[in-house]
């Protein structure tokens, strides 16, 4: 295996070259587990944790290696490394952190491509699309759209849900798959280029797990992710993991996200909602909230169904999901900032 199989790139080598890391192997985070690291290099694997001064300098989680990630390292022991430098990512996914005011969480990085699976026999949400492409619009990742377990609906209903998916969300590849029947599946394969990182986002028991042991063709991952009594997704994913597929491509799974906060994602929301944004500029006002004004072009858009109404309410939804992430972070640097001038003030006086 050469590096370049797991995605390495000329940019990667000239930013090693001057950090001056040629001293140190390169390897690719393919697991996390509570700030150890799976890291694969060339011809091996390895467990590694990050050198202390990465950890006392790190400010918020996302400066901690993530999956996906390209690290420089040094072996200690027998199969154990430790990561010295965390290299410049190309593309972050990632969603507000759950249960955190103001900081966000990475999902993958250096992502190619993102798989927004969807199952069609349960809670089939086309909002939840909409957001997982919004954070994909965010990152500059390329998404995909996966309806799953189409095994479980007739072909009439099938037709409905696709008509619908591309009704409200134009101009982004939709496969329709089966993990039972394996349908769609080879047309999926297809479309995955050797040394391209693929990543699977979708909520829990849409079947990404079973989906990466079908196109890995091992068992891989512990699968049976819905529950018979509440009839809702288990969390079976609880780490991320990077494989590499026998057709070259690179695969990361992702735990199920019941919760997809979005963070500063004004360019993903603009690109997501395009056909709204460009509605916009013909609002009679300037400062238009596209809530209650008079001569608002989008609200007028909706009440002719020229706009999806669940998809008007969404992208409100998502503006001010937004607007309360990016208050927060204000706020946050705030408290930070006058913490940081009372510690300066109580050094000056011990001084004195």
């Amino acid at each position: 295996m050469t590096l370049e199989d797991l995605g390495y790139n000329p940019d990667l080598e000239k930013f090693r070259k001057s950090q001056q890391l040629e001293n140190f192997q390169v390897g690719r985070v393919i697991s996390e587990h509570k700030e150890r690291y799976g890291v694969r290099t060339t011809d091996k694997e390895y467990d590694a944790e990050i050198i202390g001064n990465l950890r006392f300098s790190a400010h918020q989680r996302a400066d901690f290696p993530a999956v996906g990630d390209w690290v420089a390292i040094s072996e200690y022991d027998q199969d154990k490394a430790l990561i010295h430098k965390v290299f410049p990512r190309k593309t972050i996914i990632e969603r507000q952190a759950v249960g955190k005011l103001g900081e966000k969480q990475i999902i993958a990085s250096n992502i190619d491509y993102a798989f927004i699976v969807q199952a069609v026999d349960r809670d089939f949400n086309i909002n939840r699309i909409e957001r997982y492409l919004t954070i994909c619009n965010t990152s500059n990742v390329k998404p995909i759209i996966l309806l799953n377990k189409i095994d479980l609906i007739d072909n009439v209903k099938l037709s409905n849900l696709i008509r619908q998916v591309k009704e409200r969300i134009q101009k982004i590849p939709v496969i329709a798959i089966s993990n039972e029947t394996k349908n769609g599946i080879a047309a999926l394969k297809n479309k995955m280029e050797k040394g391209k990182t693929y990543c699977l986002l979708g909520s829990s028991g849409v079947g990404k797990s079973t989906l990466l042991n079908t196109l890995s063709g091992k068992e891989i991952m512990q699968t049976n992710a819905i529950s018979t009594s509440t009839k809702k997704g288990r969390h079976i994913t609880s780490h991320r993991e990077l494989i590499i597929l026998d057709n070259g491509a690179i695969l990361i799974d992702n735990p199920g996200m019941r919760e997809i906060g979005i963070t500063d994602a004004t360019a993903g929301i603009e690109k997501t909602f395009k056909r709204i944004l460009d509605l916009s500029k013909s609002c009679k006002f300037k400062d238009c909230t596209h809530t209650t004004e008079t001569g608002c072009a989008i609200l007028q858009a909706v009440e002719q169904g020229e706009i999806d109404t669940d998809s008007y309410e969404n992208y409100q939804k998502m503006e001010r999901e937004k607007e309360h992430f990016e208050s927060t972070v204000a706020e946050k640097r705030k408290k930070d900032k006058d913490f940081g001038k009372l510690i300066k003030h109580y050094k000056k006086s011990k001084k004195h």
